[in-house]
């Protein structure tokens, strides 16, 4: 399951989707997405908000790419609330998945 961050919308989601599938994509083309039921505005709030967590890269002219961050997180290999990656193995990530920690 993904590990969504309280700062962010069920829109984020579908956005970091859209942009792992399509590539380098423009505000304007998010908006007029079925799946994105908001206004450009909104979207463009959204992009700056996943860049400012570092799950998107703006491009530049309203264009984002996502970033590696922002895949890892859609493949539910990191935390957005606490701003980690999910690996159980590292002992710099405190405690594995079985509760302890790794020496």
């Amino acid at each position: 399951m993904r590990q969504s961050g309280t700062w962010m919308t069920i829109w984020d989601d579908r956005i970091l989707e859209i942009i792992r599938n399509e590539g380098p994509t423009p505000v304007g083309k998010l908006t007029e997405r079925d799946g994105v039921r908001i206004s450009q505005s909104s979207v463009s709030r959204r992009c700056q908000k996943l860049a400012d967590h570092r799950l998107l890269i703006p491009i530049g002219n309203g264009v984002y790419d996502i970033s590696d961050i922002g895949e890892a997180y859609l493949d539910e290999e990191y935390d957005a609330e606490n701003e980690t990656y999910l690996n159980s193995g590292s002992s710099r990530d405190g405690p594995s998945a079985s509760g302890t920690t790794q020496p």
